[in-house]
């Protein structure tokens, strides 16, 4: 973030100040995964080089979504570590996001790395196409849309999205599986395991044991065939898997931001919430126009929805929206995850 600061300054500076609403949702044809799916209206405040994201989702547990009152705020003049703050508008409780991570939290995600899956995924966009879509059975023409009551837009099919996935798990032994296994039921019913000793400290895991002795002699590996060296570690437990995807895309000339602004704005709230790979969907060589309402492919059986329902260019916008209220008092465990 400090390396970005100041490149990420000129831009916000350079864009007008505004207010919008941006609803997202996430949908899905599987009864019961639709029914915990969250969706929210975020309100984005922007002047100068500050920027407010406001939310109601809070946390998730026992199936349900917890609702609130969250302010995500990024102050671009601010001292590092104080430039992120966020806001708990219930609890009247604040919490800086901090840059680099304790040694606890540093011990705790080797401790994650040693017992889980090696996860790699990556959309591949070299085949990706925007066609234009179209409606009738007889006479075919080109499918139009009116986006939040004010936006005349045209639909496009997004074609060429493939989901490349790699996964290894040769280091994790039946223990870990299980322990894994047990983990993903408990976080789909909100809850969380953690083992503890008898005096409160995390239980870590041990290290692994080395991998078995291959008896490779060094002429052996030096001299085999290119691409065929003999494996000196463990065997590989090893799966591939790729997955295309549609998605769909409303383009209109009517919203008075541009793709460049909103990547900019993007830039700063991406790291929080779920507006990542929307900045990555943006990012690709999109039709003319803005793009007021996207469908993503997040899983096979979830799709989220994005629209930018209502923005409005502001002269005047409150400074206090952007300042944490005095009688705020500093949290800083309000937040685990950050």
């Amino acid at each position: 973030m400090e390396e970005r600061r100041p490149n990420l300054v000129k831009a916000l500076n350079q864009i007008g100040d505004f207010y919008m609403e941006l609803k997202w949702d996430f949908q899905s044809w599987v009864p019961l995964v639709s029914r915990i799916l969250p969706s929210d209206i975020c309100k984005i405040y922007k002047c100068g080089a500050n920027i407010r994201l406001d939310t109601t989702l809070v946390d998730f547990s026992d199936m349900r979504w917890e609702r609130g009152d969250i302010s995500f705020i990024f102050n671009g003049n601010a001292p590092p570590n104080e430039s992120l703050t966020v806001l708990d508008n219930v609890l009247k409780v604040y919490q800086n996001v901090k840059y680099e991570e304790s040694e606890i939290e540093i011990e705790d995600e080797v401790d994650l790395l040693m017992s889980t899956d090696i996860l790699s995924a990556q959309i591949s966009t070299k085949n990706i196409s925007f066609i234009r879509a179209q409606s009738g059975w007889i006479f075919r023409e080109d499918k139009k849309e009116l986006v939040a009551g004010q936006y005349e837009s045209e639909l496009y099919t997004v074609h060429g999205l493939v989901l490349e996935s790699r996964k290894r798990r040769e280091h994790l032994s039946h223990d870990d599986l299980q322990k894994n296994k047990a983990l993903l039921e408990s976080f789909t019913k909100g809850s969380n395991i953690q083992n503890f000793d008898q005096n409160g400290i995390p239980v870590r895991r041990t290290s692994l044991s080395p991998p078995p002795d291959k008896h490779i002699t060094w002429e052996e590996y030096v001299t085999a065939e290119v691409g065929n060296y003999p494996r000196l570690g463990r065997d590989l437990v090893y799966k591939e898997s790729t997955k295309s995807f549609k998605a769909t895309i409303a383009m209109s000339s009517d919203f008075p931001l541009s793709v460049e602004m909103l990547l900019n704005v993007l830039e700063v709230i991406a790291p929080f919430k779920h507006f990542s790979k929307l900045r990555d969907f943006i990012t690709f060589k999109l039709p003319s126009g803005f793009p007021v309402k996207v469908e993503i492919p997040i899983l096979p059986t979830v799709t989220a929805k994005i629209t930018f329902q209502q923005f409005d260019f502001r002269d005047k916008m409150p400074s206090s929206l952007f300042v944490t209220p005095k009688d705020y008092s500093e949290d800083p465990t309000r937040f685990p995850d950050l």
